[in-house]
């Protein structure tokens, strides 16, 4: 099902500013059941959009990771996006606010109360995807039984925000060539050097290298279908990422994260590398460290589907008859709080 949510009061911002009228465009598959126990959030990266059917297709569907006629999924569109969200393209344009992952999270924490959604048997996400998980799993402890980052840090690293601050500097330039030039340099980082050689390699056509053209193609493709302005914000606020902020030491708060957690690497990120991910296996209580061989960089969390799915598939299926089940035998004897 797609729709969108309007929230009924202004959203107010972890920077203090506040957003009047806020829509949240979301799709749902499957059936939320009478304890609102079922649910399954999915977030998605930084160009997604509410489409993880299409996106994510190994993941959802019968017998798989996702499964509609077990879970009642949820994919909403981010704040600060272009696809049927609040964002900059509404009319604010650069004067849209500074948001954050928080803010993110706040207005997903709107649109769940509204479907009626009590607990959440998983929360989902690579990317920034995976910095929105994070943040639930410590938002909203009560209601979260389990979380899955996948290719993601605790925090944005140096490395990460300079790479986000070449593309910002590339839009300020032009708003148009820019985000084609700042796409062209995240598909650089996306990717892996063993991926480029093998796909590439110094192959040539109508006097460009393949790999330019490949790049130049991306580039075009983003400006057709996203806000450069949409852009500049939600790389800002990756760059805010950092789950320690505002909460006391970095070790102490993840290891204060109650939820099993399946944190997924994948050995050939150079964006968000493996040694981020061991870090929150180490540092989160219940997690469980998988990794991903894939010569696809970053992007294979959207390219590995199906070995994604095994995983997931895998960690869902040793909780059952414990985290995920304990809930709906509690929901029996006494009603379920909604969410905070």
């Amino acid at each position: 099902m797609n729709a969108t949510f309007k929230l009924p009061y202004p959203l107010v911002l972890e920077s203090e500013g506040v957003l009047d009228d806020v829509s949240v465009a979301y799709r749902t598959w499957g059936r939320l059941d009478d304890a609102g126990t079922n649910a399954v959030l999915i977030c998605h990266a930084l160009t997604g959009n509410t489409d993880a059917d299409e996106w994510w297709e190994p993941l959802i569907g019968a017998g798989r990771a996702l499964d509609p006629d077990r879970d009642f999924i949820v994919c909403s569109n981010i704040l600060g996006s272009c696809y049927g969200t609040t964002g900059p393209g509404d009319g604010l344009g650069e004067a849209f606010p500074q948001i954050t992952i928080r803010d993110m999270v706040a207005l997903q924490r709107a649109l769940v109360r509204h479907l009626g959604i009590h607990r959440l048997r998983l929360v989902i996400g690579g990317s920034l995807g995976g910095m929105q998980v994070l943040e639930w799993a410590l938002a909203a402890p009560d209601i979260v039984d389990a979380i899955a980052p996948i290719a993601v840090s605790g925090r944005h690293s140096p490395w990460a925000i300079a790479i986000s601050e070449a593309q910002r500097q590339a839009i300020y330039l032009d708003r148009v060539k820019g985000l084609a030039v700042a796409r062209m340099i995240a598909m650089s980082m996306y990717r892996s050097h063993t991926g480029y050689q093998s796909r590439f390699g110094r192959e040539r056509s109508n006097d460009a290298f393949a790999v330019e053209t490949w790049l130049r193609e991306h580039g075009q493709r983003l400006v057709k279908r996203f806000n450069a302005d949409s852009y500049l914000r939600l790389t800002e606020a990756m760059d805010s990422h950092d789950v320690s902020r505002g909460r006391g030491n970095y070790e102490e708060v993840l290891a204060s994260v109650r939820q099993p957690a399946l944190i997924v690497s994948i050995d050939t990120d150079i964006l968000y590398p493996p040694a981020e991910q061991e870090e929150l296996a180490a540092l989160i209580p219940n997690a469980t460290l998988q990794t991903i061989h894939s010569p696809h960089g970053h992007d294979a969390f959207l390219i590995e589907g199906r070995a994604l799915n095994d995983l997931v598939l895998d960690f869902r299926r040793s909780m059952r008859g414990t985290v995920e089940e304990r809930h709906t035998a509690a929901s029996s004897a006494t009603e379920c709080s909604p969410l905070a």
